[in-house]
């Protein structure tokens, strides 16, 4: 019996990560395709079913995967599934903060072509509204996120200082 429930133990921590160990991939996920590619894998386990914030970071996973393919057709491909797995979850979870982080990462950094960054406003009003009522580690997490944020101007920046 115990054999069994250390196997289960073991296959849940197996398969779903820990958020804190996303959020710190999370940080660092752009600077490199191994950093991209270890971030997929890691997330790769993460159902629709779980926690909606780790499917929105699996949604950005598949989302910076795209930037890695070479033929254009499975670039786009790869582009609109993640897309679409963001705006799901944040769909059903609209007043989540970290989702709407997440969807903001996304929308500042992919090319204008793409045509998805009609929310970057709409989030940034979003964080900046309900920041003040998080809790001290994704406080401290967002505060990073909005001082090296290319959409918050220094004047909009002081709302985390």
């Amino acid at each position: 019996m115990k054999l069994l429930l250390s196997l289960l133990l073991w296959i849940n921590f197996a398969g779903i990560p820990d958020l804190a160990s996303i959020r710190k991939m999370y940080t660092d996920v752009t600077k490199s395709e191994n950093n991209s590619k270890e971030f997929i894998e890691k997330l790769s386990g993460v159902s629709n079913n779980d926690d909606k914030i780790l499917v929105a970071y699996k949604a950005a996973s598949i989302l910076l995967d795209s930037k890695f393919e070479s033929v254009l057709g499975n670039k786009i491909s790869r582009f609109k599934e993640g897309a679409k797995l963001l705006e799901s979850t944040i769909k059903s979870e609209p007043n989540n903060i970290e989702i709407r982080m997440i969807r903001l990462s996304i929308q500042e950094n992919v090319p204008g072509i793409t045509g998805y960054r009609k929310n970057i406003k709409e989030d940034k009003k979003f964080i900046t509204a309900h920041y003040a009522e998080q809790n001290g580690a994704l406080k401290d997490y967002l505060k990073d996120f909005v001082l090296q944020s290319k959409s918050f101007s220094e004047k909009e920046k002081q709302f985390v200082k």
